[in-house]
């Protein structure tokens, strides 16, 4: 069974089965393969070196668009803009950090440096988010309802699989992010 991440001596650490590691994994990797960008044939490499996207939309998928949200709530044209100038480098420092998580997970326990647990914060995040939206998680109504479902037992469709799934993140993040917290209180 997963341990809370904690702040000790060794620094920020935590433990994960090995089917928790591979959950958590295999979540990781979704979101990786979502951020990831095809590869567009005879693109300028001064473009592609410094960020750049000419052609980069507005994402369609909504769970995508979470991550990658306008900037200009009433500004499409505005967000467009934005979003080619900077959307490579999110994605590309977004793919960092769920990669580094997910290489992370290859050790049984989990000893964290304060630049580990800041990108694990950013891709625990990244897959709440995710699931949030897949669950269509909109109001605390929704949140609640969502947060109802604690028993594995009670898994009896994607649905209630995917609230668990979400709700054991949420855990693992909170638990990491009072870890970070409480490291940078005992720091003089």
């Amino acid at each position: 069974m997963a341990k809370a991440f904690k702040y000790g001596l060794k620094g920020i650490t935590g433990y994960l089965e090995p089917a928790e590691r591979d959950l958590l994994r295999g979540l990781l990797d979704d979101v990786i393969s979502m951020l990831e960008s095809e590869a567009k044939e005879n693109e300028d490499p001064l473009a592609a070196m410094i960020g750049l996207d000419m052609d980069v939309k507005k994402p369609a998928d909504r769970a995508l668009l979470r991550l990658l949200p306008n900037v200009m709530k009433d500004d499409d044209a505005g967000s467009l803009e934005f979003r080619q100038l900077t959307e490579r480098s999110v994605r590309e420092s977004k793919i960092g950090a769920l990669r580094a998580t997910a290489m992370g997970l290859d050790k049984d326990d989990l000893v964290l440096t304060p630049a580990d647990a800041q990108r694990w914060s950013m891709a625990l995040n990244d897959v709440r988010l995710v699931l949030a939206e897949r669950l269509d998680i909109r109001d605390e109504a929704d949140a609640d309802h969502v947060h109802s479902m604690q028993d594995w037992s009670q898994a009896e469709d994607v649905e209630s699989y995917l609230a668990l799934v979400y709700n054991f993140t949420t855990w693992l993040q909170e638990s990491l992010v009072q870890s970070m917290l409480a490291a940078r209180q005992a720091k003089p």
